[in-house]
């Protein structure tokens, strides 16, 4: 998968140089923490074999009761915030419990909550748009730093004449060109990309979760109730509480995921914000290497995943065939699946073929 994202960028960077520019390259950064942190949630629901389709509707109910509330109830950032994610922790908790108690279908649980949470947004707002979020704009677009990217500006070659060399001069350092303005252009080895806090937020939730997942009894016991739930079950892990706490840490990262997008959005319309955003978080997990059928899940792998569809889109619309996004989200997400299934039967086979030669060996060995 990274092998896959450095190809798409290459060859992206070649034919549209505008792909490579600081601002757009920042861009990419920023949605690509924003999605990340989705996709994370509902990575640690698929490691036990479940879904969870109601992460967009999620988003909608979280953007328009966070706005409303500051804007109608003049609650403090802070608190509107904290409110709306208990609000979204416990929606997982019922979640968890109609799957674990009642025995009822993840598929089922999910699709009945994106319509009733899309219908709560839409109340909660009163069908209109909701917005005030322009004064908390600094969690997302504060530039706290840069880094350096090398080559950048040779890259964007279309952008500048370079038939039109400047030497460098005294107190100039580095080489320069004319654009077509007659202006002149740095060309220094590297560029600078800006970073905002999104990245800062995806990484200690990544960090976070990386541990809780692969360093923790919690993420061993997660990942042998999505190998076989009824084996996990008679080794002692107690199956329903992981469901169920991985059902809340899916909505609560939906939560926060809905507080980021609407204060980088700006406003929420609830019949329409988040639309589809559950795709972008499963296909970034199923990319990521999370099974559909449970079991298997990384979290940098996630964020790969999530790279991949940021990179893909803006590819798209760099080529201007914005028609066809959603054929592509979905293509990947089919790619990933039969990939999963390739991968799962030459990984049974193999395992067969060992157990068979074992097998063969113990019997031809003298008793």
């Amino acid at each position: 998968m990274l092998f896959l994202l450095v190809l798409i960028c290459v060859v992206t960077a070649i034919f549209r140089p505008r792909f490579v520019e600081p601002g757009n390259l920042a861009n990419i950064i920023r949605w690509t923490s924003l999605y990340g942190v989705m996709g994370i949630g509902v990575a640690f629901v698929i490691i036990t074999g479940g879904i969870d389709l109601s992460i967009g509707s999620m988003l909608a109910l979280v953007g328009s009761l966070f706005g409303v509330l500051m804007a109608q109830y003049n609650l403090p950032p802070a608190a509107a915030i904290m409110m709306v994610l208990v609000m979204s922790t416990l929606l997982g908790l019922v979640y968890g419990l109609l799957i674990t108690k009642l025995k009822l279908q993840p598929f089922v649980v999910t699709l009945c909550g994106l319509l009733i949470l899309r219908g709560l947004a839409r109340a909660t707002a009163g069908g209109s748009s909701v917005g005030g979020f322009q004064r908390l704009s600094y969690l997302i677009n504060y530039e706290w730093g840069s880094i350096p990217v090398p080559f950048l500006p040779w890259i964007n070659e279309g952008y500048w004449s370079f038939h039109k060399w400047l030497p460098s001069r005294g107190d100039q350092p580095g080489h320069f060109a004319l654009n077509d303005a007659g202006e002149r252009i740095s060309l220094d080895w590297y560029d600078w990309v800006p970073l905002h806090p999104p990245i800062l937020y995806l990484a200690a939730i990544a960090i976070i979760a990386a541990i809780f997942l692969n360093w923790t009894v919690f993420g061993r016991h997660l990942k042998a109730l999505g190998k076989n739930e009824q084996a996990a079950r008679y080794s002692g892990v107690r199956t329903d509480t992981m469901v169920i706490i991985s059902y809340m840490i899916c909505t609560a990262m939906a939560g926060v995921a809905g507080v980021l997008f609407s204060i980088d959005i700006g406003s929420v319309m609830p019949s329409t914000f988040g639309n589809f955003y559950e795709l972008y978080a499963i296909a970034a997990a199923v990319l990521g290497g999370c099974s559909l059928r449970g079991g298997e899940g990384s979290i940098i792998g996630v964020v790969i995943g999530t790279a991949i569809l940021r990179v893909l889109q803006n590819s798209i619309e760099m080529w201007s065939i914005q028609e066809l996004e959603f054929a592509v989200v979905g293509g990947v997400i089919l790619i990933g699946v039969i990939a999963d299934e390739i991968a799962r039967r030459i990984i049974a086979q193999r395992r067969a073929s060992q157990e068979a030669a074992l097998l063969e060996k113990q019997n031809a060995s003298p008793s």
